[in-house]
């Protein structure tokens, strides 16, 4: 392969790696990104805005196991009852199931293989991915960034 090819393709993957979210999404709740950045540390805005991914195993949230509820932490919405928490052994909180109306999905092409993406469906912040190994009743497993999610115990 030619240098000049390699740099074309790998500026443009690039500059797919972590896209924004567009203009066709609409939700509920939105801010500028001054906002966004206001209220987000680096990470949490990396992740939430920018569709990133925490390290695994960096959350102190992957080995929370009390009973509550995770909230959103761009806009303070209820996603997940930590009674459909489990131990993925991923590194990562997991959930077998949302509460209801809660997330939104869309497909995910960016690492060469197709995902699905999940994010708040009130303010578009990006929680993580949803695959399908998970444990019954759903068999699917929400692999969210704790950096997404506020816990609130019961």
């Amino acid at each position: 392969m030619k240098r000049r090819t390699f740099l074309a393709l790998t500026g443009a993957a690039a500059s797919t790696a972590m896209p924004s979210f567009g203009m066709a999404d609409t939700f509920e709740v939105t801010r500028t990104d001054a906002e966004w950045r206001a209220m987000l540390t680096d990470l949490q805005y990396h992740v939430m805005r920018q569709e990133g991914t925490e390290r695994a195993g960096s959350s102190p949230l992957d080995k929370v196991y009390d009973a509550g509820i995770y909230h959103c932490r761009g806009c303070d919405l209820a996603l997940y009852d930590g009674a459909t928490k489990y131990d993925s052994g991923t590194g990562w909180p997991s959930f077998y199931q949302s509460l209801r109306n809660a997330v939104g999905t869309r497909e995910d092409n960016r690492l060469l293989r197709t995902r699905t993406e999940v994010h708040c469906r009130r303010c578009g912040s990006h929680l993580g991915h949803i695959f399908n190994d998970g444990p019954a009743p759903t068999g699917k497993r929400h692999c969210l960034n704790g950096v997404s999610l506020v816990f609130r115990a019961a």
